[in-house]
């Protein structure tokens, strides 16, 4: 269901592991969690120990569950009428798998270099084409991600038609199609507070998002 946008997922979609298997002569995938880079407390004192592990082994690993069901329903059907019915299981937990193993890999600790923007990169010149500074681009960040009502997505996406990073949020767990995702920022309830906002950008992997970019201006 996202044929028409795989040209814009490339990026996001790279880190999403699956494996094929047969069910009833039709051709699903079997998704599965993907590890995280680093331990669960890597990210202390930004993000609790208890928050990633909570936020990895069990919300992500419900939406990999949910869409290997779906897709299994999906592809042993022979009703279109069933198909039409399995979409918006399809799109949430199929965004929420994409988005979640983008987000991982979006986070470093510390001292691994989290937080840390690679200076004279090609991402800290278009950050400060496009948004005047590098502290402006975050404190829009902030502010319209923090905007968001209910659960969903901030963006720093890379817009392939006008050539400029623009931020973009999308609701719930609809995954970014109309742009190339550099940095994404999952909210939810806890993320409502103004301290997550702030302290995700110590462990912001400003390194995977110049490699992201770098491949966004390739295509």
């Amino acid at each position: 269901m996202f044929s028409a946008a795989r040209n814009v997922l490339k990026p996001a979609t790279r880190l999403v592991q699956a494996r094929p298997f047969v069910a009833g002569g039709a051709r699903a995938y079997q998704h599965t969690l993907p590890p995280l880079p680093y331990a669960y407390d890597a990210l202390e004192p930004y993000i609790a120990t208890e928050i990633m592990t909570l936020h990895h082994t069990k919300h992500h690993q419900a939406y990999v569950n949910g869409l290997n069901a779906a897709e299994e329903a999906y592809a042993t059907t022979d009703s279109t009428a069933k198909k039409i019915s399995l979409q918006n299981a399809l799109k949430f937990n199929g965004g929420g798998h994409i988005n979640h193993s983008l987000f991982w890999k979006n986070l470093s600790p510390v001292s691994e270099g989290g937080g840390k923007l690679v200076q004279g990169g090609d991402l800290e010149k278009a950050l400060v084409r496009d948004f005047g500074s590098v502290d402006a681009f975050k404190t829009r960040m902030n502010t319209t991600t923090g905007a968001i009502q209910g659960s969903g997505w901030g963006w720093l996406g890379y817009n392939p038609v006008s050539k400029k990073l623009e931020i973009v949020t999308t609701a719930n767990q609809d995954p970014l199609l109309s742009h190339v995702p550099i940095i994404g920022i999952d909210i939810w309830e806890h993320a409502f507070y103004l301290q997550y906002l702030n302290a995700i950008w110590n462990v912001i992997n400003f390194e995977e998002a110049e490699k992201r970019f770098v491949e966004a201006l390739k295509e």
